[in-house]
C-alpha cells in the first residue's frame, strides 16, 4: 500500500482483519526503511504499530482523543492522519516532529517530550468535555515505565476518584527507554499472568451484552466479579485505584485489540486495557536491545544494523568521559555512588553499574525521588553522583533547590545533554538549565571546554563540600589525553591573548576551544576568556574587564535570560561598572527542531556571525 497517499484514518473502517494485518507489515518495513534514512525514534515506534492501527479502527479521531505519552512512539499514527509523505523530513529543520505536535494536525490533540503527563491531561480532557456537555472517547497511551513515575500515580488517583469516562491504554513492554526497574515493575508482571481470568471476563461480557436480559444478568454478576478481580489480578495496582481493568492483551494480535477495545468502549467509568507489545518488534537488531541502544538512533545500514555516524579515534560521547571519570574517581573513594532517573545507558553508567552494582540506583523515571535520594546519601557521608539530561532536569528543581542547596550538601550533578540538542526540538533542548540554577545559593555551576577540564571539574567537585553541576553537551570530546588529576580554582581563565587587544571575548564550553583556534589562525587582537563557572562569578576578572574599557562579546548559546551575560550585568549594574557589552544567545522564545548550526544561525548566535563582530571591532588593525 502507498502510505504516502494515505489522507486520514477513515479508510481502516472497511479493512478486513488479514487486510489491517497487510498493513501493519507495511507501515512496519515503511518506518524501518525511512528512519534508518533520517534517524529517529525506531523501537518503541515498532512495537505499537498494531495498537496504534486498532485504535484508529475503533475509535473516531479527531472527534475522538487520541494521544501518546512522551509522543515519540506516534509515527504510526502520523502515517495514519495523512502525514507518511512527510518522513523524509523528519526531525530536520522545519520538517515533521518526531512527537505529536498540536500545529502539525487536528488529530494531534495533546504533546509531550517528558514521561508521564498523558494520564494528568486525560483527566484535563475529560473534565472538560463532562462541563460542556460533549460525548467522545478520551484514549491516552501510556507504558509501563511511565506508569511507574509519581506524576501518572497521582494522576491515577484522581482518576479513580473523578470516575469520569476514558480508556488508559497501558502499553507493557518491560521497557521504557531501556529495561524497567522497581516494584511496580514486578506488580505489572504479575498482571501479564493473569490472562485466563481476564479472557474469560471479555468473552462473558460480550456474550451476555448482546440482549436484556443477558444484561441483567452480567450486572447481577458484578459484586461476585469484582471480589474475584481483586483477589485475582489487580489488588494493589490498578484496582487500589478503583479502575476496571481489561488484558492482558497480545498488542500484535489485530483481532484481539480490535476486541478488548471495543468492549472498554462499552464502560461508563475508567477503564485500563493492559496491552502486551514487544518494543522494536520486526527489526531483529531492536528486538535483541535490553539497554536501550534502539530507542533513539541515528541514519543506520538497514541491512547491517551498523550506525552510519563514526566516532573518530581518541573521541567518546561527553556522556561516557564523565561517567569514566567517576568511575575512576569511584575505584579510590568509597563513598562515591552513582544514580540516574531511567537513563543509565544514554548517560554512559552502565560501566558503572557493572563495576559497582551496590554503588548504583537506577530510580526509573523519577527525577523528583533520584535527587532527594541523593540529598539524603550526601547528607549521610556518601558522595552521590547523579545524571541527568538537562531537559529532565527541571522536573527536580524543587529537589534541587529545597533538599541539596538549602541543606548545602556535596552532590555532584551531571547536566547531560546541555545546549541545543537538534532534532528532537523545543521538548529537548538543553537551554534553560543556567537560568534555572544559577539564583540557587551554595550552588558551584560550571561547564568545561575540553575533556581536561571535565575530569579537572570532577575531582574538584568530589573534593569540596558544596552543591557542584557540571553541565556538557551532546557529541563527542577528545579523550586521547592524559590527565594529572588536580583542584582547579573557582575561577575564569585567559585562553588567548595579544598585547594590545581590541575587544574581549567571554564564552564558554567547546566552543571556547573552536573560538580560540580561529583567532590563532588569524592572529586576531582579541583577548578570548573561558568563563568556565556560571557560579561562582569571577568578580575579580569582570572589574578587570571593565577597566580596560575595551567591547566586550559575551557568546552564549543557551538562554539570554538569567545567562552568563545577565549575570555579567547584574554585577556591573549593582558595582557601577562600565561595560561595553554586546550578548548572544537564545531569546524569548522556544527553539524549534533542526540541526544545531541552522538554529544557531537563526538566533544570531552561531559562530559566523561572532567573527564578523571580531573582524568589525579589529576593524582598524586588519
Amino acid at each position: 500500500m502507498d502510505l504516502t497517499a494515505i489522507s486520514n484514518p477513515e479508510f481502516l473502517k472497511g479493512k478486513s482483519i488479514s487486510e489491517l494485518t497487510l498493513l501493519a507489515y507495511d507501515i512496519r518495513q515503511f518506518l524501518i526503511d525511512s528512519i534508518s534514512k533520517t534517524g529517529g525514534h525506531l523501537a518503541s515506534n515498532l512495537g505499537v504499530i498494531e495498537l496504534t492501527i486498532a485504535m484508529h479502527y475503533v475509535f473516531d479521531s479527531p472527534r475522538d482523543k487520541l494521544f501518546f505519552d512522551v509522543g515519540h512512539q506516534s509515527y504510526t499514527h502520523k502515517i495514519l492522519t495523512g502525514r507518511g509523505n512527510r518522513f523524509s523530513e523528519l526531525r530536520k529543520y522545519n520538517g515533521l516532529s518526531g512527537f505529536q505536535k498540536r500545529k502539525e494536525s487536528v488529530h494531534d490533540v495533546w504533546e509531550a517530550g517528558h514521561s508521564s503527563t498523558a494520564l494528568s491531561a486525560a483527566l484535563g480532557m475529560a473534565v472538560a468535555r463532562d462541563l460542556k456537555k460533549e460525548d467522545y472517547f478520551i484514549v491516552p497511551v501510556i507504558g509501563d515505565g511511565a506508569m511507574a513515575s509519581g506524576e501518572s500515580l497521582e494522576a491515577l488517583n484522581q482518576i479513580g476518584s473523578e470516575k469520569r469516562k476514558m480508556v488508559i491504554i497501558f502499553n507493557d513492554n518491560n521497557m521504557s527507554i531501556s529495561s524497567n526497574v522497581g516494584a511496580l515493575t514486578r506488580g505489572f508482571a504479575r498482571l501479564r499472568s493473569a490472562t485466563s481470568y481476564n479472557n474469560l471476563k471479555l468473552s462473558m461480557k460480550q456474550s451476555l451484552n448482546k440482549s436484556d436480559f443477558g444484561k441483567v444478568v452480567y450486572h447481577g454478576m458484578k459484586n461476585v466479579k469484582d471480589a474475584f478481580r481483586e483477589s485475582v489480578i489487580d489488588s494493589g495496582i490498578f484496582g487500589e485505584f478503583n479502575l476496571e481493568y481489561l488484558g492482558p492483551v497480545d498488542g500484535h494480535n489485530l483481532r484481539d485489540l480490535i476486541r478488548v477495545l471495543n468492549v472498554a468502549k462499552e464502560h461508563e467509568h475508567p477503564v485500563v486495557v493492559h496491552v502486551i507489545t514487544q518494543k522494536g518488534r520486526g527489526y531483529a537488531p531492536c528486538e535483541k536491545d535490553l539497554q536501550g541502544h534502539w530507542h533513539g538512533v541515528g541514519p543506520f545500514d538497514r541491512e547491517t544494523g551498523k550506525s552510519l555516524h563514526e566516532v573518530p579515534e581518541g573521541f567518546k560521547s561527553w556522556s561516557a568521559c564523565i561517567a569514566d571519570t567517576v568511575e575512576e574517581m569511584a575505584d579510590q573513594d568509597e563513598r562515591i555512588v552513582a544514580l540516574t532517573p531511567a537513563m543509565m545507558y544514554g548517560s554512559s553508567l552502565n560501566r558503572f553499574f557493572a563495576k559497582y552494582p551496590e554503588r548504583s540506583f537506577d530510580c526509573g523515571i523519577a527525577e523528583e525521588h533520584t535527587m532527594t535520594f541523593a540529598a539524603s546519601l550526601a547528607n549521610s557521608g556518601m558522595r552521590p553522583f547523579v545524571s541527568v539530561y538537562s531537559s529532565f532536569l527541571q522536573r527536580a528543581y524543587d529537589q534541587i533547590n529545597h533538599d541539596v542547596c538549602r541543606m548545602d550538601l556535596p552532590v555532584l550533578i551531571g547536566i547531560d545533554r546541555a545546549g541545543l540538542v537538534g532534532a528532537d526540538g523545543e521538548t529537548h533542548h538543553g537551554v534553560f538549565d543556567v537560568g534555572i540554577l544559577r539564583p540557587l545559593p551554595n550552588l558551584i555551576l560550571a561547564q568545561p571546554m575540553n575533556a581536561e577540564e571535565a575530569r579537572n571539574m570532577i575531582y574538584t567537585a568530589l573534593h569540596q563540600e558544596h552543591p557542584f553541576a557540571i553541565r556538557y553537551p551532546r557529541g563527542e570530546v577528545d579523550c586521547s589525553g592524559e590527565t594529572e588529576y588536580q583542584t582547579i580554582p573557582l575561577k575564569w581563565t585567559v585562553e588567548y591573548d595579544c598585547e594590545a587587544p581590541k575587544c574581549i571575548v567571554l564564552a564558554y564550553g567547546p566552543d571556547v576551544e573552536v573560538i580560540r583556534n580561529k583567532l590563532k589562525v588569524n592572529e586576531l587582537p582579541v583577548r578570548l576568556i573561558n568563563c568556565r563557572f556560571f557560579k561562582p562569578l569571577d568578580t575579580e576578572r569582570i572589574e578587570a574587564i571593565a577597566a580596560s574599557g575595551l567591547p566586550v562579546l559575551i557568546y552564549e548559546t543557551d538562554m539570554k535570560a538569567c545567562g552568563l551575560g545577565s549575570a555579567i550585568l547584574e554585577y556591573s549594574n549593582d558595582h557601577h561598572l562600565k561595560l561595553e557589552l554586546k550578548r548572544y544567545g537564545i531569546g524569548d522564545e522556544y527553539v524549534p527542531q533542526g540541526a544545531a548550526n541552522l538554529l544557531r544561525k537563526d538566533e544570531h548566535c552561531d559562530l559566523s556571525t561572532l567573527y564578523d563582530d571580531i573582524a568589525k571591532a579589529c576593524e582598524p588593525i586588519i
